[in-house]
């Protein structure tokens, strides 16, 4: 189906601030000869962010609207893959992916909205594997330093032997990084919908085949300190678990009972309670309609760190993982999490799928499932790094 495409990727929501992240990064690293377009409803803004890229000024632009459907047929019609930053993408997502899942072209996007992934996946799988297009959810910082970082603890371990026995992993996250508008809407959004979130993911796993045999889930973590890594752990109620654990599902090497938990680590217990506090108190404020337009109004969407405070921005992702007696010690870390390397995993997954030799899937995938050990070297390449910081025998701390 790919034969009659005229264009490698579409970027859509090019004029947003990630959009514009992603469309830099994609002009530095693309492979000579890249086909590609920058999407969006005004031609005038995009021709703006086309200016911006200097060499890459002759990149096609294609007026496209979430709120025009045969505008999105038309762009995932000419796509081999469709990169979109138009979030919130529980608000303005859906479309676009309908598009790519009927025309079968792969799709990857950056949100961290557990009820949008469900949703889709229940309304467009069954779709999309009809046609062979990959929809590829949360290919920034979430999820891939977690989903990819289980993946190459799991290949390590792997390393020593087939794993055979349960499987427990955490993995704990540190970061000194700000958020955009984008961001901070997209999660007032699913702060609100605690029942409908609730629903969607009832909704799916009526629909999901599950593995014969085998078991992966994430698992209740449980606030402490963590003598081996230091921290204090904040369990951290992201969509990052459950990715991992659908990767975990999919992929036979995880072992047959996988287990995983996922936290935010700090050094001090005064700064895990205010993170416990702050957290509660957004969500009961959530609740209330006026309080969560007071709060919407205060960042505005289309917003985002300056390059400078992007540039002292860091992330860790750390991953202790025990099995049959053996237990490793894994990292991920990077610059800014959300901004600079978000675009960069969203622009390499993009390349990734149109270019690289890749496991045969369709559906709703992770990029573990999706991508794996090509994007994985992708990535490593691309300046994030992975690495392992101890193993040995004998129970995890």
């Amino acid at each position: 189906m790919t034969s009659s495409r005229d264009l490698d990727i579409v970027l859509f929501g090019a004029t947003g601030f990630t959009g514009g992240l992603v469309a830099g990064y994609l002009a530095e690293h693309a492979p000579a000869g890249l086909r590609w377009a920058l999407a969006g409803r005004s031609l005038s803004r995009l021709e703006a962010v086309r200016d911006s890229l200097g060499s890459a000024a002759d990149v096609e632009l294609l007026q496209a609207d979430v709120h025009d459907a045969s505008s999105l047929a038309a762009l995932a019609a000419r796509a081999r893959v469709v990169i979109t930053t138009v979030g919130p993408y529980l608000e303005f997502g859906e479309p676009l992916v309908k598009a790519c899942a009927e025309a079968g072209t792969d799709y990857v996007d950056l949100t961290g909205e557990p009820e949008f992934v469900d949703r889709m996946f229940v309304k467009y799988d069954a779709v999309a594997r009809a046609n062979g297009a990959r929809i590829v959810h949360a290919c920034g910082f979430d999820s891939i330093p977690h989903d990819l970082g289980a993946f190459y603890t799991v290949r390590e371990l792997a390393a020593g032997g087939k794993i055979t026995g349960p499987l427990t992993m955490k993995g704990v996250v540190r970061s000194n990084a700000t958020f955009s508008g984008g961001t901070f809407h997209s999660a007032l959004g699913q702060m609100s919908r605690p029942r409908e979130m609730a629903a969607a993911s009832r909704e799916r796993r009526a629909l999901e085949v599950r593995p014969e045999g085998r078991t992966s889930r994430p698992a209740k973590p449980v606030f402490g300190r963590d003598r081996e890594l230091g921290h204090w752990l904040l369990p951290l109620p992201t969509i990052d678990p459950f990715i991992v654990a659908r990767s975990g599902r999919a992929l036979e090497a995880y072992g047959p009972a996988f287990t995983y938990s996922h936290f935010a680590g700090t050094k001090t217990l005064r700064y895990a309670v205010g993170g416990v506090v702050g957290v509660a108190g957004l969500a009961l404020a959530m609740q209330v309609p006026p309080l969560r337009a007071k709060l919407g109004e205060r960042v505005k969407q289309g917003t985002g760190p300056s390059e400078g405070r992007r540039e002292k921005s860091w992330f860790t992702v750390d991953f202790v993982a025990e099995t049959d007696g053996r237990t490793i010690h894994t990292k991920v870390s990077g610059g800014d999490p959300g901004y600079t390397e978000t675009s960069k995993m969203l622009a390499e997954s993009a390349l990734c799928l149109a270019f690289d030799t890749l496991p045969e899937t369709a559906g709703s995938v992770t990029t573990a499932v999706a991508m794996g050990d090509a994007l994985l070297t992708r990535l490593q390449a691309a300046g994030i790094r992975f690495e392992v910081i101890g193993a040995s025998e004998g129970a995890a701390s």
